[in-house]
């Protein structure tokens, strides 16, 4: 019976285990913004790469309006990269 009840409870444990870190989500989004916004104020970017920036953080901001917060946090370090950072 013991050995029954240790099989079950490791098969609900492997059952579980993929879909609670296929919902866990990276950085919080609005994190990952204020990380951005700071990396941006004290960088000093050409015309071209300001624009860059500027639309990868307006696409994370939309996708974290959206509570889409993996989709937004990749926007927001593609900018960060953009920037060196």
């Amino acid at each position: 019976m013991k050995k029954l009840l240790l099989a079950a409870t490791f098969c609900a444990i492997a059952a579980s285990s993929p879909i609670a870190s296929a919902f866990a989500a990276s950085t919080p989004c609005e994190d990952a913004l204020k990380d951005l916004r700071a990396a941006e104020a004290s960088a000093k970017l050409n015309a071209g790469d300001k624009t860059k920036v500027s639309d990868l953080e307006a696409k994370g901001i939309e996708r974290c309006n959206a509570d889409d917060d993996k989709r937004a946090d990749d926007f927001f370090a593609q900018a960060m990269k953009v920037m060196g950072k």
